[in-house]
């Protein structure tokens, strides 16, 4: 793949995923994919992995987060003194 087709579809997802998040839309970008895939396959599909890639990270990391807080949360405070 073209760094150009690479750095657009990134740029794209970056904003796609923010406008999901705004408007609470979360399959937003697949109506995006469509505009895009009726000029460039190869767009959609570099799209579309950035997209996945993102939303992946935003799940992983919430499940770290949470699972981290669980622990915290969990294991016995040492004694001051």
């Amino acid at each position: 793949m073209s760094d150009t087709l690479v750095r657009l579809a990134s740029q794209l997802a970056d904003d796609v995923v923010a406008a999901m998040d705004e408007m609470g839309d979360e399959r937003f970008f697949t109506e995006v994919a469509q505009v895009i895939s009726a000029s460039s396959q190869s767009l959609e599909e570099a799209f579309l992995t950035e997209v996945r890639i993102r939303l992946t990270e935003k799940q992983a990391r919430a499940f770290l987060e949470r699972r981290l807080a669980e622990y915290r949360a969990a294991r016995p405070t040492p004694p001051r003194g």
